[in-house]
């Protein structure tokens, strides 16, 4: 979720329902630190607590640093990353690519447990490719290590997204291990969220590409789980209000010539699947001022607000 879980999404979700928000992935070579990236990546103000960090990297002591930077800087969670699947981080070595070298994994764990007094997490994949599913492994080293909780996603590596997410190596995990086990993958709706902690015994659900233009999943899962009802979609406007508090706090973020940029694919996310969404993201995406930006997203939800009144 590297340029998607920013603080402004973070802080969006946890208002709409989600119980934490980690951040993006903070690189663990310290030559990276000074960049404007890294500092955006660091900056926690008006953050809900806990505040949940992730790490990445492959070398041990590099990553205990790493981890030490960042509760300097307010963390106060570590959450290493072993399950990004990306080329680039794979092939540092890092994310995914680690599950291939448990001894290695187990350095790392260590190193990172013991540099700091918060809590430490990790995500990791059911295993390398669909030979080497090795999670259960993995998990135990990660409960020997003092990892707090863990956070399978359902597929390996080499599965990339393709297809479904299989949570039968999740529920394995489970088993195995007597620390908090967080199922990830294809939780799409609030009955899959259900169907996912039955099939696996998980103790919690992490949601990622699901939330992507629909934040209020968040909120739509925890209604259905406490009450069995499901809340109806919101209306246009009350999506064209939440999609324009978020860009209001991107542009206050990053500013607004970067922020109109990285809001374009938020636009294009809440936007899809709405009537004469590819003319409206055209629009958006010629668009390079904040104020057209508000004033186009403004004008297509009253639109799309006062069809919905037309039609009922």
């Amino acid at each position: 979720m590297a340029g998607v879980t920013d603080r402004p999404f973070r802080q969006l979700c946890r208002e709409l329902g989600a119980g934490l928000a980690v951040s993006e992935m903070v690189s663990s070579n310290a030559l990276l630190w000074g960049s404007e990236k890294t500092r955006r990546r660091i900056d926690h103000t008006g953050e809900n607590a806990p505040v949940s960090v992730q790490i990445a990297g492959a070398d041990p002591t590099m990553m205990a640093e790493a981890a030490r930077f960042n509760v300097d800087h307010g963390a106060q969670i570590i959450d290493i990353n072993m399950g990004c699947p990306a080329k680039k981080v794979c092939n540092l070595m890092a994310g995914s690519a680690l599950l291939q070298d448990e001894a290695l994994v187990g350095r790392i764990l260590d190193a990172v447990v013991n540099t700091v007094d918060v809590p430490v997490t990790l995500k990791i994949r059911t295993g390398w490719d669909p030979q080497h599913r090795n999670g259960t492994g993995i998990a135990r080293l990660a409960e020997q290590a003092g990892i707090q909780a863990l956070a399978v996603h359902g597929r390996t590596r080499a599965c990339g997204y393709r297809g479904e997410a299989e949570h039968d190596t999740t529920r394995a995990i489970k088993a195995a291990v007597s620390i908090p086990v967080i199922a990830n993958g294809d939780i799409t709706s609030p009955e899959k969220a259900v169907d996912v902690l039955a099939q696996t015994g998980a103790d919690a659900l992490m949601i990622g590409r699901a939330a992507q233009g629909r934040p209020w999943i968040f909120r739509e899962i925890n209604q259905f789980m406490a009450t069995g009802q499901r809340l109806a979609e919101p209306a246009p406007a009350e999506i064209g209000r939440i999609l324009i508090g978020h860009l209001e706090n991107l542009y206050d973020f990053y500013g607004e010539y970067t922020g109109v940029r990285v809001a374009r694919k938020h636009i294009a996310w809440y936007s899809k699947g709405q009537p004469e969404g590819n003319r409206f993201r055209q629009h958006i995406n010629q668009t390079d001022s904040a104020a057209a930006q508000l004033d186009y997203v403004q004008n297509y939800f009253t639109v799309l607000t006062a069809q919905r009144a037309l039609a009922a």
